[in-house]
């Protein structure tokens, strides 16, 4: 049974109508099927469809990123890499469903491949905590990440989650802690990591695993510092201004690429990626194994320059600048006419604080 979302209602009329004409029995017993009204009620819903996802606005745009029919991560690694093995377990506490994680191939070349998973159904749903991990869950992808790192294998993190899970158990387990320290593990690996957002990437639970050389996200995605909800309720103390949020928050694909957050856009089959899913799997795939060949003449200190320029580089405006033409390489601080101005001053103030008295005085000298 497909799901439709609230701006779906007349696709979903249509493709039940389609239904309705595909079935031989109908009212009055068997009837011929109508093949060429069949085919134009196809073409209006492809119409419709084209129509509707290109038009989408942000809030509309986080619905289908959430979609309960959406490929999931576990999907993907399926699909996407063969001779994959599970690893499990952080070495301090257990392990965490919400994440898979383990070694494969693709292209033949050697992975380490980390998929936050939120579930096909209530029950799995319930078994990932959907998709929101735990500090075991961090633990795991950080001691994996240090193991690649050592057999120089590179990273491929698929995101999707609306949060890092914030109940009291995470907390005294050092939830803000594993975040913080997954996060300083990605930033200091020496081989290649690519991160996909594939549905939600929500706050830090999504950058622990996105902070990447390459963050890549399929068309309908989105990746934020909170939900639009959240952010309504703050703001305007007001859940139901989710559209005004998301607009604001920049959290869509385009928004994000315009703006360096991120460095490449996956389109998605018409009517979003869970209406056909193995064609984005392909498209992943493709877009993975690009990536990783553009890493491959690369010494382990160019990788790791590369992630912390391109980290530096966002925001740039505000006053970093690179230091160099060399693609890559480090940023220093470039102060602005003002700055200059004001730490003129403050090296010299003796000097301005006496001619300032020295004025005064000739002031109060003519005066009287």
């Amino acid at each position: 049974m497909k799901n439709y979302l609230e701006f779906e209602k007349e696709i979903k009329a249509l493709e039940q109508e389609v239904d309705n004409l595909k079935s031989p029995f109908g009212s009055e017993g068997i009837s011929e099927v109508d093949t060429q009204k069949i085919k134009n009620t196809q073409n209006e819903i492809n119409n419709k469809l084209k129509e509707t996802y290109a038009n989408l606005n942000s809030w509309q745009k986080t619905q289908v990123a959430r979609h309960e029919d959406r490929p999931k991560a576990n999907y993907y690694i399926k699909k996407i890499f063969s001779q994959f093995t599970l690893l499990s377990g952080d070495r301090y506490f257990g392990d965490d469903k919400s994440v898979i994680a383990g070694f494969g191939l693709i292209d033949n070349k050697s992975v380490l491949v980390i998929g936050q998973e939120k579930g096909e159904d209530l029950n799995s749903r319930i078994e990932r905590n959907f998709g929101m991990m735990r500090p075991e869950g961090y633990r795991k992808c950080i001691r994996l990440m240090k193991l690649a790192d050592r057999f120089k294998i590179p990273v491929i993190s698929f995101i999707d989650t609306p949060g890092a899970y914030p109940g009291l158990g995470a907390e005294q387990r050092g939830q803000a802690s594993a975040i913080a320290n997954s996060i300083e593990c990605c930033m200091s690996l020496t081989v290649p990591n690519i991160s996909i957002i594939i549905g939600e990437g929500g706050s830090g639970g999504a950058i622990a695993l996105a902070s990447s050389n390459k963050v890549i996200m399929l068309e309908n995605s989105i990746y934020s510092v909170i939900s639009p909800e959240g952010c309504a309720s703050i703001l305007w103390r007001d859940p139901s201004k989710s559209l005004q949020a998301a607009e604001a928050m920049k959290l869509t694909a385009k928004d994000l690429l315009r703006l360096g957050v991120i460095d490449e856009i996956i389109s998605e089959p018409l009517g979003g990626a869970h209406r056909n899913p193995e064609t984005i799997a392909d498209d992943i795939k493709h877009s993975l194994i690009k990536n990783l060949k553009s890493f491959e003449n690369l010494s382990k200190e160019e990788i790791y320059d590369h992630r912390k320029s391109k980290f530096l580089q966002i925001g740039r405006g505000e006053g970093f600048t690179k230091s160099s033409n060399l693609e890559g390489s480090g940023l220093s601080y470039s102060e602005t006419n003002i700055q200059k101005i004001v730490a003129h001053i403050d090296k010299n103030k003796l000097i301005y604080a006496g001619v300032g008295l020295l004025a005064v005085t000739s002031l109060i000298a003519l005066i009287y």
